[in-house]
């Protein structure tokens, strides 16, 4: 027993050798928690709204969308830097603007005969077990095959994003998505973002020193609002088949 002991010990102390921040996740989860809050108010904000003024949501869902990809990139290249204090207030804004720009999403599921508010709970609570198994698979994970899901999850997700993009294109001349089409693209994006959940943690104790925790957060931040989204697109599809 003894000797099995100090064997596993060794095996933990080299796969720990390589490590950039060793706490850099426990330093990002409480702004992993706290943006996940921000994001529900700004989806029932979105959806108070929505409700009372379609229009006026149409109009303010695009400027939020703008806003949001223009925050995540000055956001993130601030908190690179470590300028943490600025980062901060700045992915606090980007958080409810992604609550916004998702209270579309949340609406249709609790519209969706079958998915509803159960639904939404059900695609949360999905995020929540995805993230208990992705720390124990991916802290444990070789350099090898740590390595290897990395890469074939960044490809998967590239060439998702890619689908993704042109679903929306040609949504704009009228040409939608087969029930059975948006099925497996839905199907594939909740594989892929679990992959990536598994990934953060393997990869990001690795990349960030543990006073980076900003970027981290955020990098686990939009693994789980994407996951998330795609659970719930998935229901809606299974609950929509004509």
């Amino acid at each position: 027993m003894a000797n099995t002991s100090n064997f596993r010990q060794a095996i933990r102390e080299a796969q720990s050798q390589n490590l950039v921040g060793p706490n850099v996740i426990s330093n990002a989860l409480p702004f992993v928690g706290g943006g996940l809050i921000l994001t529900a108010v700004g989806t029932f904000g979105g959806l108070q709204v929505l409700q009372s003024n379609p229009g006026l949501f149409m109009t303010t869902f695009w400027v939020a969308l703008i806003g949001e990809l223009a925050l995540f990139f000055i956001a993130r290249g601030i908190a690179e830097k470590g300028n943490n204090n600025v980062a901060l207030p700045l992915l606090a804004t980007y958080s409810l603007l992604s609550g916004y720009t998702l209270s579309g999403l949340v609406f249709v599921a609790l519209s969706t005969q079958g998915v509803g508010i159960g639904g939404v709970g059900f695609a949360a609570l999905g995020c929540g077990v995805t993230f208990i198994a992705a720390r124990q698979i991916g802290s444990n994970l070789s350099e090898e095959d740590g390595m290897a899901l990395t890469k074939t999850v960044s490809l998967g997700i590239i060439a998702l994003l890619v689908a993704v993009v042109g679903q929306v294109i040609f949504s704009f001349f009228g040409v939608y998505t087969p029930s059975w089409l948006e099925i497996g693209i839905s199907g594939i994006g909740v594989f892929l973002f679990a992959g990536a959940a598994v990934v953060d943690f393997y990869i990001l104790p690795r990349t960030y020193r543990d006073d980076q925790y900003i970027p981290a957060a955020l990098s686990m931040y939009l693994t789980y609002i994407n996951l998330f989204i795609f659970i719930l697109r998935l229901l809606i599809a299974i609950n929509s088949r004509d």
